[in-house]
């Protein structure tokens, strides 16, 4: 099913006519039913044809918004769908269904699914989307607008059971840290159910995102764990480097000269200064070290 558009009259043209044959028709009943020269039946037949035929063609009238479409139908089969605003007249058989072809957005609500590593998570997404075949909205589907809600939240079940909800390893995609993949990934995987329902997908979005009730304070020391880790690594990296360069700067300089012994004990002292959680006392050694 593929949208025909067609064309139609516009409306206040012919809503003066019917007008107009309404007050003729008026006039001939007045006219008809006057005492003097007397009743005449073939006005009274003309004034009822009239009105019969006036109220006919008020059946066809029929109003289009801006962003509306009318999709035209006669006795169950598609005509057309026609798409020009305003008062418009299509022929009184005719029946229509008017779609309306705005931007629409809703947010799904919070659904409980496992992630790829199978732990359970809490996950929304804010869907944007709009009518862009009025025929296909209303005859390839029985619903559009449930149509869309339901397959929506299929489509974001599908895409949260694709990727864990934190990032393990190098270059790996995860909900939480990347969100621009995982709204593209979910943005396609719409479009791909949607396309039958004349539907165009203009964004989808994550709107809600964590672990499930049960499991989000263990995940949540998990998480400060591999802060702390992290943190640790990265404090002993920059601690090595200076101690290295610290050495390397005395030898050279020949400030002083270390044995293997002093060498050790300066490293210790110096990584126990650098990556030590809170600040060092000094101690001053006034005799020799031995």
């Amino acid at each position: 099913m593929k949208e025909q558009p067609i064309p139609s009259l516009p409306g206040i043209p012919v809503l003066l006519a019917v007008i107009a044959a309404a007050v003729l028709a008026g006039w001939l009943f007045v006219t008809a039913v006057a005492p003097d020269p007397g009743v005449n039946p073939a006005r009274i037949i003309a004034s009822a044809a009239l009105v019969a035929l006036s109220v006919f063609v008020l059946v066809g009238l029929y109003t289009v918004q801006p962003n509306q479409a009318a999709v035209i139908s006669l006795f169950g089969k598609y005509v057309g769908t026609v798409k020009d605003n305003g008062l418009r007249w299509n022929n009184p058989f005719y029946a229509k269904r008017k779609v309306s072809m705005r931007v629409r957005n809703f947010e799904s609500g919070k659904l409980k699914v496992n992630e790829l590593d199978g732990s359970p998570i809490e996950i929304a997404a804010v869907i944007v989307w709009q009518v862009v075949d009025a025929s296909e909205a209303v005859y390839n589907v029985d619903d559009y607008e449930s149509f869309v809600h339901i397959q929506s939240e299929s489509a974001l079940r599908a895409m949260a059971t694709s990727y864990p909800y934190d990032q393990h390893e190098e270059g790996q995609l995860a909900l939480r840290s990347h969100a621009a993949e995982i709204s593209q990934h979910l943005q396609d995987e719409l479009a791909e159910r949607l396309a039958d329902a004349g539907v165009r997908v203009i964004d989808a979005r994550i709107s809600h995102l964590a672990y499930a009730p049960e499991i989000a304070q263990a995940m949540l020391q998990r998480q400060q764990a591999n802060a702390v880790i992290a943190a640790r690594t990265r404090i002993v990296s920059g601690a090595v480097g200076m101690v290295e360069m610290a050495l390397a700067e005395l030898e050279k300089n020949g400030t002083v000269r270390l044995d293997e012994e002093r060498r050790a004990a300066m490293v210790s002292n110096l990584l126990v200064v650098l990556c030590g959680d809170r600040g060092t006392q000094p101690i001053v050694n006034a005799g020799s070290l031995y």
